[in-house]
């Protein structure tokens, strides 16, 4: 007969544990003490994942939205890039309805804001992309007149400086309109130009510091967005005209081919919405021109363009417009905007996350 366990503490707890799994790596259960009880052989352990007692893992819980650290003044009609894993806000409208230089820096890992050198001029509606590690401004809009202007700006974020390049061309001046880059050039499609949304479309070479007429954007229009994907640019919603006259359009512009196509519209037609690309799709939120009181969406919506599909995602929790969105890490991030139609700056930042 073998010797009882020196302790009945290793017996219950072995009771409480032989649900869920056989205790030890034997294949004879271990006697329970001395009263008499033969041991009967157990079946050989299984893994967790064979057995059909053990516990299945925490379901995921999808994309959501979640409060982020506001910004430290309020900001709309803004450009936001995203450059080596931060979000970087530029100019726009501050609280009071000023034009402000101010660039903000988020750190999405841990929270945080701080601030990179003023632009070289205060601008609002700027068309803003990245290329090589560099931030490029090109056209923007001036004053509360919403006069455009062609400037381009180039900004180094290890040198923290700003350095002019070449403008746009006479005639092709405007802001609000859709940008993506790709390889070196930053596409401009569209925009507001003479109080009147237009179908400019132009590439601004990085390398060679030169710019390109290419064929207009099929319907004009300002306050779209869009994104670079997949080698080719894509031009969601904006409107032409009033605030109430936008559109569900998507443009599509291959620059191998140099032409453009149509692809699924958007749901829900709106402009000035937040949009970047996030797991290789297009995430666009918010956005001016609702029928309701404040004026402002807060339908969220996911396009894929290798399956030509939109989805629907969380609405925000704060319907805004007049901002961008940054992306790190399939963090969807929205600073600033603004909750109503028009002007009304806020500070709130909200992130989408679990994408």
């Amino acid at each position: 007969m073998r010797a009882p366990l020196p302790s009945f503490a290793r017996a219950s707890a072995c009771i409480a544990a032989i649900a869920l799994a056989s205790c030890g790596s034997s294949t004879e259960a271990p006697p329970l003490g001395d009263g008499g009880i033969t041991p009967t052989p157990s079946t050989p352990p299984t893994s967790d994942a064979a057995s059909p007692d053990a516990p299945s893992p925490p379901p995921s819980p999808g994309p959501r939205w979640e409060t982020r650290r506001a910004l430290d003044e309020p900001r709309q009609e803004t450009a936001v890039v995203t450059l080596d894993g931060k979000v970087y806000v530029l100019g726009g409208f501050d609280g009071a309805g000023a034009v402000t230089a101010r660039v903000d820096v988020y750190e999405t890992h841990t929270d945080t804001w701080s601030r990179a050198t003023d632009l070289p001029e205060r601008l609002h509606h700027m068309n803003a992309a990245v290329v090589g590690g560099t931030i490029f401004v090109v056209g923007a809009l001036r004053d509360a007149a919403f006069v455009e202007t062609g400037v381009v700006l180039a900004y180094d974020p290890a040198a923290r400086t700003w350095t002019r390049r070449a403008p746009m061309p006479a005639g092709t001046e405007r802001g609000a309109a859709v940008v993506g880059a790709i390889g070196a050039k930053v596409y401009v499609a569209g925009g507001f130009r003479a109080g009147a949304a237009v179908a400019t479309f132009s590439a601004y070479d990085t390398t060679t510091d030169t710019w390109e007429a290419l064929a207009d954007v099929p319907a004009a229009r300002d306050h779209g967005v869009g994104a670079a994907l997949g080698g080719k640019l894509y031009v969601i919603g904006g409107r032409s005209g009033s605030l109430s006259a936008h559109v569900t359009r998507v443009d599509v512009y291959d620059p191998v081919a140099r032409t453009w196509s149509l692809a699924r519209p958007m749901p829900t037609s709106r402009a000035g919405m937040a949009a970047a690309v996030v797991r290789d799709r297009i995430v666009v939120a918010g956005g001016e021109g609702h029928t309701n009181d404040s004026g402002v969406f807060d339908a969220t919506e996911a396009y894929d363009p290798h399956t030509d599909t939109w989805t629907t995602l969380p609405p925000m929790r704060s319907p805004k417009h007049g901002t961008g969105a940054g992306s790190v890490d399939g963090t969807f991030l929205v600073p600033g905007g603004a909750p109503v139609r028009a002007f009304g700056a806020v500070a709130t930042v909200e992130a989408l996350v679990g994408l």
